[in-house]
């Protein structure tokens, strides 16, 4: 069992590229949406 496999990752295969890449491309877009939404309230681009 690797230490990924741990914690609230508690099933087979948390660890794996595929999961990896989805969740990270999740969090950063939605980290890129919420400063594209911020940016547009606070300055009123376009």
């Amino acid at each position: 069992m690797s230490d990924l496999n741990r914690g609230i990752m508690k099933f087979e295969g948390a660890d794996s590229p595929k999961v990896v890449t989805i969740s990270t491309v999740v969090v950063l877009g939605s980290i890129a949406l919420l400063i594209l939404w911020a940016l547009q309230s606070a300055y009123a681009l376009s």
